[in-house]
């Protein structure tokens, strides 16, 4: 039985919403169902505004030009994490100050203090796999007179909010909670990632919640994000397709990062059953995995529930206990030959040969290599059957008694 690491909920809705766009809107590129979904978003996270893009990754390069990042500037991020957090703020000219993690694989806000100085802009804390960072802590990081104390504000938005901006690199956690907050509400600003990956995906894709403190208008700046997104434009074009409105302006220096309605159909469909449809299966497909992995004594299950927070259910970061690189990357191979696709989530960017050049040293990070070094990715995903899940716990369970 072969069983994709992957794949994406393409059911009847998704192929309704899609067929409507094609043949009922007359509208491809940014229109009514980004709209739509936008607004689904802000619904369900109950942020204060919502902007879909074409990726996390310009999402959040689009929040750190709004907030007037640049040369100079430094952005501190978890050293165990996916390339896109360290190059949305390089793509800017921003330094990148990497931190390590604690146990849970999230960043360890006692290391995200002892990285801050008066360069320091942006602190981008990851939800990995769906898990949310310990955002209160960070906040009382942040808030400690000594390291306001160090905050030098150089544009207008920066003046305006007067310390570091908390950017959350949500790519993983729709759907999640901390301390009775949605993902979306917990940050100043919130990004999530629609890839064919995600919960919940628009093939490529991102949206960007606002939840911004007074004395920001959260609605002025989404509209000016809007347009921040269309290279400055301050229409789209679905608005200067409306007869006699075809005037338009430039109003500043923007980014080309807008999401079609052709992509936003399939997250639209998709997006109106995640609460009690998509998200509950997948929760019980996680919980499926503890309980069964629950008895193996090797088995380091993932944080996913607890008294604070409660994970979106995005990945399953099954660790091997006692196994390193060599014996995990076997086991793995045992897996895959097998016909159960898996994954590893992630190789840290400390050991790509992008950031090797730049001077990062995973020594520097040896907790993230501790948990990376271990670490396998199970399949997670919507209309998984109880029969592939048990091939899938099985297949591990005998991968690990080969290699070992």
């Amino acid at each position: 039985m072969k069983i994709p690491f992957s794949l994406p909920v393409i059911d009847e809705e998704v192929i309704a919403e899609m067929q409507d766009t094609l043949t009922h809107t007359g509208w491809l590129t940014t229109g009514p169902k980004a709209r739509a979904l936008e607004e689904e978003i802000r619904q369900f996270t109950g942020g204060e505004a919502v902007l879909c893009v074409n990726s996390w990754t310009s999402g959040a390069m689009l929040m750190l030009r709004w907030l007037g990042v640049g040369p100079g500037d430094e952005v501190i991020i978890p050293a165990y994490t996916y390339s896109a957090t360290a190059l949305c703020a390089m793509n800017m000219g921003a330094k990148v100050v990497m931190v390590d993690v604690k146990d849970d694989f999230t960043i360890d806000p006692a290391k995200i203090k002892a990285a801050i100085n008066e360069h320091t802009k942006v602190v981008l804390p990851v939800d990995i796999g769906g898990y949310p960072c310990d955002y209160d802590t960070i906040r009382e990081v942040l808030a400690a007179p000594e390291v306001k104390a160090l905050y030098r504000a150089e544009s207008e938005k920066q003046k305006q909010l007067g310390r570091i901006l908390v950017l959350a690199d949500a790519a993983h956690s729709l759907g999640a909670c901390y301390k009775g907050k949605t993902s979306g509400t917990i940050a100043d600003v919130t990004v999530f990632s629609l890839h064919s990956v995600k919960n919940i995906t628009t093939g490529e894709g991102g949206a960007i919640v606002l939840n911004l403190p007074f004395p920001f208008d959260n609605q002025q700046e989404l509209t000016f994000l809007r347009a921040l997104a269309l290279n400055g434009q301050n229409k789209s074009a679905f608005e200067k397709n409306q007869p006699g409105a075809w005037r338009y302006d430039i109003i500043d220096q923007g980014l080309k990062v807008n999401m079609p309605d052709l992509c936003a159909s399939v997250g639209l469909a998709q997006m109106r059953k995640y609460r009690q449809e998509l998200l509950p299966e997948r929760k019980e497909i996680f919980e499926f995995y503890i309980k069964e992995f629950s008895s193996q004594e090797w088995a380091i299950l993932p944080p996913y529930h607890d008294q604070y927070a409660e994970s979106s259910y995005h990945l399953f970061l099954l660790r091997i206990k006692g196994f390193d690189e060599a014996h995990r990357d076997a086991m793995i191979q045992y897996i895959s030959e097998k016909g159960v696709g898996v994954n590893v989530h992630y190789i840290p960017m400390a050991m790509l040969t992008l950031f090797k050049s730049r001077g990062y040293n995973i020594e520097d990070y040896p907790n993230t290599y501790r948990l990376y070094a271990n670490e396998i990715s199970l399949p997670i995903y919507n209309h998984l059957s109880k029969e592939q899940l048990r091939t899938v716990v099985d297949t591990v369970i005998e991968a690990y008694k080969a290699v070992k």
